[in-house]
């Protein structure tokens, strides 16, 4: 769900270079040292889970795993995911450097969205447990496919079919991030319930 260079117009990237850039601060101020390797890990694992390529049809989709990294980290999620996506961009050349502030975004912001949505639930009976991971997993795909969206209709309004299209694409993915991401949770919370917030 990268954005490439050269399809966004100026405005749109310097509004995305500057809430990312304040999304990453507000982030940078939430890690404490105790938790600065679960914030690498996490970063990690979003790096390696965006390099799996599923081919669908003409096109292909991955995992993002914005969801997890965004339920276990919070408001820290932002510097992770912007350590992920620069290295993405300067070693596979996803996205790229004048879109990493729209990418961090689209990927960032889900991410904390469903940290306050789903964070409640995770303490609560086993069914809430299950519900709040796939719906953080699902929510998190969904919210940033709405971003890219408005990223592209902010450019141009001739994207909303483009827009729509990226939504439509990802449905799979939505659902594999909601199992995926439920199964996490539940693993977490008999393992090391400590990691859940």
């Amino acid at each position: 769900m990268h954005i490439s260079e050269g399809v966004l117009s100026a405005p749109v990237l310097v509004s995305g270079g500057v809430l990312a850039a304040a999304g990453t601060a507000i982030g940078l101020k939430k890690i404490d040292y105790d938790h600065l390797a679960r914030v690498g890990i996490l970063s990690a694992t979003f790096f390696v889970a965006s390099l799996v390529h599923v081919p669908i049809g003409p096109s292909s989709v991955h995992l993002i795993m914005n969801g997890i990294v965004g339920l276990l980290l919070g408001w820290a999620a932002f510097p992770a995911i912007l350590v992920a996506l620069l290295l993405q961009g300067v070693f596979f050349q996803f996205g790229g450097i004048t879109t990493l502030g729209v990418n961090t975004i689209i990927m960032a912001l889900p991410a904390v969205i469903c940290y306050y949505l789903f964070a409640p639930l995770l303490h609560k009976e086993r069914k809430y447990l299950l519900l709040a991971g796939f719906g953080c997993g699902f929510c998190a795909v969904l919210f940033g496919g709405v971003i890219v969206g408005l990223a592209l209709m902010f450019t141009e309004e001739n994207f909303l079919k483009v827009a729509m299209l990226v939504v439509t694409a990802h449905i799979p993915v939505m659902i594999i991030e909601g199992i995926v991401t439920a199964f996490c949770v539940t693993f977490l919370k008999k393992v090391q319930p400590a990691m859940l917030p």
